[in-house]
């Protein structure tokens, strides 16, 4: 009979690591007397890498969780809004000088009553001629182009008439974690790993910390980060290498100070594609975070840095360019023995779709929800595996459709990336079926798929795919209540973009009050 699992040591800071922290300390009771006690081993010398600063709107729920209220977390962590992303010359390099750009937004596509998927119809034409598909179902791209939020001041904390997730300073948003956990009883060691020793069974029995001697617990959870201190090093954990589907590898990171408190701060994240990778560009309150992501094997860093230079302009001049590197992979068998990895120890894609601290989000409440109490870690394990490879899975097919989907022509980069061979079969199939028809809910049928059909559908008809509907317009039946419908959502767009505050004001007044939420009799028009 397995020992009962009555403790956790966490190896590695950092956003994964104490964001695992204070998650399970508030899931599992470690302030408790019968609860999971956790200890968090730091090293004092490694930076947090903090590649990107963006998230999902599942943060919202993660925070929720811990209990951390929404304007504390959004003022100790220099957060801003995020709405989605805009997608800034990735079909077509720029013509004459003009930039072209398409929208992932968080809220869902508006659907007609008796949940009838309105995209068929804007295929048709119901929208109207030049209408995006953003545009025409949903209410968040002009609030976006305006620079708006997503939500007023009286709205209740973690809730929003516009879907919405954060971006974040990641070193301040990790000592908020910090801070929180060890308010929940969480034990923070700091010490280097000098020894990972193992039990002849194959799992881990104890490690040697250089400023505290011998420490063992019951699970072991590794947030080393790309090192992989235990999955990897010691447990030998296969991981599977993306470079031959997903091609940037490096990044260059650039803080750039807001010129004046007055500067509009986008609340969405602007990816703006390069001629080998592509530029993210995310707004905070005191500083834009501009990143310069591409591929090695297309382009070199002195190329690189002048792309980035280049777009963010004058303001460049004198600042700091940050290199990472970032092997693009993910761990096969990110939970071995009692032992699990979390954050870039479990798999790192790319920045693009912010996927990072989701993956870490969806891996701490598989943890929560599967916590082996009474050390039966071998069915456990099977779970986490098998959830995870399908999440990392999906999401690599997603991301590469991005990238697959592009008419670009200009670089080998692109050219590169839309060769059939270097796309997921799973992709490939997809994309085969949905030649005569929109992707539907049944196509998406694991719950563990981090992106499903309207994350898909934002993406493909901005990248300028079509299916072709020839033949089958008498499954349509409903064009004169789909152009009522589109009509309704561009009022209603006109409402919210009258009624929303401006980005950074409502920052502001965050920042300084906090939410005062009321009950609210009125609503931004009827749909969202």
């Amino acid at each position: 009979m397995a020992d009962r699992i009555d403790s956790i040591i966490i190896v590695g800071g950092g956003t994964s690591g104490w964001l695992t922290a204070a998650y399970l300390a508030r899931r599992l009771g470690t302030h408790r007397p019968d609860g999971v006690k956790i200890t968090l081993i730091e090293a004092s010398d490694i930076p947090v890498i903090g590649v990107g600063e963006g998230s999902f709107p599942s943060l919202r729920t993660t925070m929720a969780t811990i209990g951390v209220d929404e304007a504390e977390f959004m003022r100790e962590s220099s957060c801003a809004f995020k709405q989605g992303i805009k997608f800034v010359n990735w079909e077509h390099a720029p013509e004459d000088g003009r930039d072209r750009h398409y929208y992932h937004l968080f809220n869902f596509p508006r659907m007609m009553g008796g949940a009838i998927d309105l995209s068929p119809y804007w295929l048709m034409g119901c929208a109207g001629e030049g209408v995006s598909f953003a545009d025409a179902v949903t209410l968040q791209e002009e609030v976006c182009e305006a620079s708006l939020g997503p939500k007023r001041l009286d709205d209740k904390p973690y809730s929003s008439p516009m879907n919405h997730a954060y971006h974040f300073d990641a070193g301040h948003f990790g000592k908020l974690l910090k801070k929180t956990a060890i308010r929940y009883g969480v034990k923070h060691v700091i010490g280097r790993v000098e020894s990972v020793n193992v039990a002849a069974n194959g799992a881990i029995e104890s490690l040697d910390v250089d400023s505290i001697g011998k420490l063992s617990a019951g699970l072991y959870i590794d947030c080393s980060g790309f090192f992989g201190a235990m999955i990897s090093k010691t447990l030998n954990a296969p991981r599977r290498d993306l470079s031959d589907i997903l091609f940037v590898d490096r990044a260059l990171a650039i803080q750039v100070p807001c010129e004046s408190d007055t500067d509009q701060i986008a609340s969405a994240t602007i990816s703006a594609a390069q001629e080998a990778g592509w530029i993210w560009d995310i707004g905070l309150d005191t500083r834009r975070g501009v990143g310069h992501v591409f591929s090695s094997r297309h382009t070199d860093e002195n190329r690189a840095e002048e792309i980035i230079r280049n777009y963010i302009g004058d303001a460049s001049d004198g600042l700091n360019v940050r290199m990472l590197k970032m092997p693009t992979g993910y761990c096969e068998t990110p939970w071995v023995k009692n032992c699990v990895a979390v954050g870039l120890a479990g798999g790192f894609l790319e920045p693009l779709e912010a996927t990072g601290i989701a993956m870490a989000e969806a891996a701490i409440r598989l943890i929560a929800d599967y916590f082996p109490r009474d050390g039966e870690t071998e069915p456990v394990a099977k779970l986490f595996n098998r959830a995870m490879n399908e999440r990392y899975e999906n999401a690599v097919e997603f991301i590469k459709m991005h990238y697959y989907l592009t008419k670009r022509t200009d670089t080998e980069f692109w050219r590169d990336n839309a060769r059939p061979e270097t796309a997921p079969a799973s992709l490939l199939e997809k994309l085969h079926l949905w030649r005569t028809r929109a992707p539907t809910m049944t196509d998406f049928s694991s719950v563990h798929d981090m992106f499903k059909r309207e994350s898909y559908q934002y993406v493909l008809f901005g990248m300028g795919f079509r299916p072709d509907l020839t033949g089958r317009e008498s499954e349509f039946p409903y064009v004169k209540e789909a152009k009522l419908e589109f009509q309704r959502i561009r009022a209603a767009a006109k409402k919210a973009t009258a009624a929303m505050p401006d980005h950074r004001a409502l920052l502001t007044d965050v920042y300084k009050n906090g939410f005062t939420p009321q009950h609210r009799a009125a609503e931004i028009g009827r749909v969202s």
